[in-house]
This record gives C-alpha cells, sequence and structure tokens, in this order.
C-alpha cells in the first residue's frame, strides 16, 4: 500500500506557492487550473479547489477560517526552528511556539487556509524516549 495527501483550498495558485515556499515541494504535474500535485515528501500531496461552503464530507460545509480536525500533518524536518521561520515567511501562522518535548522538539502552526500541522525535529530516541523502562 501507499497513501497520498489531499488538501482541500479555496485558490491552487496561492496554495500551491504557499507549499512550495514553506515546505520546498515541487510542482509535479497540473490536472487543469483546479488541481495540482506537489512532490518532494514522501508521498505526493494533491491540491484541490474546493470553495469555501461546498459540501465535503459528512455534509459539512468546507471554510477555510481555522478550524479543527482530528487529521493533521506532522511535517519532520532538521531544525524546527529554521522550519517555523520558513513557514512563518510563506503566511503560516503560528499558534505554539518551538518548545522542547521528550522526543525532540515541536511548534504548531496553520497554513493560510486554516489547516493545522506541526513542525517536529526528533530527538536520538524519538517517540521511544516517551516509552518507561521495562
Amino acid at each position: 500500500m501507499t497513501f497520498l495527501l489531499n488538501i482541500d483550498v479555496p485558490d491552487v495558485g496561492t496554495a500551491t506557492t504557499f507549499y512550495t515556499e514553506a515546505f520546498g515541494l515541487t510542482v509535479g504535474r497540473r490536472f487543469g487550473a483546479d488541481f495540482v500535485e506537489l512532490l518532494g515528501w514522501p508521498a505526493p500531496v494533491y491540491l484541490l479547489t474546493k470553495q469555501a461552503g461546498t459540501i465535503g464530507a459528512g455534509g459539512d460545509r468546507r471554510r477555510y477560517e481555522r478550524h479543527w480536525t482530528p487529521v493533521h500533518i506532522d511535517v519532520v524536518v532538521d531544525d524546527v526552528d529554521a522550519a517555523v521561520a520558513r513557514a512563518l515567511g510563506a503566511g503560516a501562522i503560528l499558534e505554539a511556539p518551538a518548545r522542547d518535548a521528550p522526543y525532540g522538539r515541536i511548534a504548531m502552526l496553520a497554513d493560510p487556509f486554516g489547516h493545522g500541522f506541526c513542525l517536529l525535529a526528533f530527538s536520538e530516541k524519538g517517540y521511544d524516549a516517551l516509552l518507561g523502562s521495562s
């Protein structure tokens, strides 16, 4: 199996600029004016134009102000502080500044379309640091 990541946005052009500048992704294919493939992560990212107010899953209307979702992206980076600066420069919104955690360093942000994401640099032990001694 494999996976891909679809991100609904109100404007593919603006989203393409954000995701390429914030994360260094590159445009793969364009499927018309409203559907773009981005490459550079382990899975391809597809930006899909879906206007605010249109019906999404479960009858919920799409909205692009900050919203909560139980699924979000964690982007693993080498340097959280540098990645935060790059994302902010591209238009991200900082929600929780970078902080140290037992598993590494993490910051919480949102893209300009209300989708939350974290920037994460793992320590040597990574999530294993959360495991108790056996």
